[in-house]
């Protein structure tokens, strides 16, 4: 079994900053793209971020220049480091990746179970 396990949410101040991890464990062959969504209150699962294996990235246009996502392949995580934290902020985090578990099976999309961010005035 594939497990996505997010960790780093919590309360901050606006204009604070918070590092997320999320680390993906089990029967893993390989990971292709990994990514970071949120859903506020309210609304719909939006992007936030997305890596590649190869490490090219992806920004919503909200976070740009503010968050950076990384990826240690070695210890199969990815992260996102955020800054100038602002209160739209506030959402579910949720990890996401692209894994195909065994040599003879495909790949499938996993997600973590989420971390709350909450960003305080």
């Amino acid at each position: 079994q594939v497990q996505l396990v997010e960790s780093g949410g919590g309360l901050v101040q606006a204009g604070g900053s918070l590092r997320l991890s999320c680390a993906a464990s089990g029967s893993i062959y390989s990971i292709n793209a990994m990514g970071w969504h949120r859903q506020a209150p309210g609304k719909q699962r939006e992007l936030v971020a997305a890596i590649t294996s190869g490490g090219s990235t992806n920004y919503a246009d909200s976070v740009k220049g503010r968050f950076t996502i990384s990826r240690d392949n070695a210890k199969n995580m990815v992260y996102l480091e955020m800054n100038s934290l602002k209160l739209e902020d506030t959402a579910v985090y949720y990890c996401n990746a692209d894994i195909r578990p065994t040599a003879w099976r495909p790949t499938f999309q996993y997600w973590g179970l989420g971390t709350q961010v909450t960003v305080s005035s």
